[in-house]
């Protein structure tokens, strides 16, 4: 009875943190900052937003034109500084623009630092081939945090675990198949592209300031361990 008391106090108090969380205005984290998000799809989305809405501008790219203007002109609505830029790797003069659009002072590589966060992935079972290329970006991270560190540019990695996205709608093709996914969690749901895009805005800000070199897992409990 004590132990079911003491439960129900910890649930209330959770509750109160949470809905008191919910009210409060992002910290100027990325104030005078400017960001480059790789991506308009969902993660990417909400990580350009998220970096926003902490007072960055950001610089948003994909490979259609398309995708570009609808997110630009999304968050730009939400009163967010944002531009945005078409970047095709299998064009060379696109990822030449982009770095002109970003310059490298911007980007930080100047005496004030930087950050870079790579997103590779908390592995799952049954993608042996995609868990192996994209593990491969954790060498990556360590590789880039030791060459760029002398430019006083910090290098991390984040792993998401299985985040409500278009790839895991084909991993949860029915709800039976999703339960399942979820009964393999800690915490017994999938991710939302939110609870990822805070993590990249605290690698970016000062807050993280001596943190270089690590993997984030944003797995939910994931039993696929780094």
């Amino acid at each position: 009875m004590h132990k079911a008391r003491l439960l129900g106090h910890c649930v209330r108090a959770w509750k109160s943190v949470r809905m008191a969380s919910s009210w409060m205005t992002h910290r100027d984290l990325l104030a005078n900052k400017v960001s480059l998000s790789l991506s308009t799809h969902r993660i990417g989305f909400a990580i350009a937003r998220r970096l926003a809405q902490d007072r960055a501008h950001v610089v948003v790219n994909s490979w259609k034109q398309q995708n570009v203007d609808q997110a630009v002109a999304t968050l730009q609505g939400e009163g967010l500084s944002m531009t945005g830029t078409v970047c095709h790797v299998g064009k060379t003069e696109d990822p030449e623009q982009l770095v002109a659009t970003v310059s490298c002072r911007e980007m930080g590589t100047e005496p004030g630092g930087g950050s870079v966060v790579i997103a590779a992935f908390s592995p799952l079972p049954g993608l042996s081939p995609y868990n192996v290329s994209k593990t491969a970006l954790l060498g990556l991270t360590k590789t880039l945090a030791t060459e760029l560190a002398p430019r006083n540019i910090r290098v991390n990695c984040l792993a998401p675990g299985l985040i409500k996205t278009s790839f895991s709608r084909m991993l949860c093709k029915d709800k039976e198949k999703e339960e399942r996914m979820k009964e393999t969690l800690q915490i017994r749901r999938l991710g939302e592209s939110e609870d990822y895009a805070g993590i990249v805005s605290f690698l970016c800000s000062e807050d993280a300031s001596y943190i270089t070199e690590e993997t984030v897992v944003v797995g939910g409990g994931t039993p696929s361990r780094l």
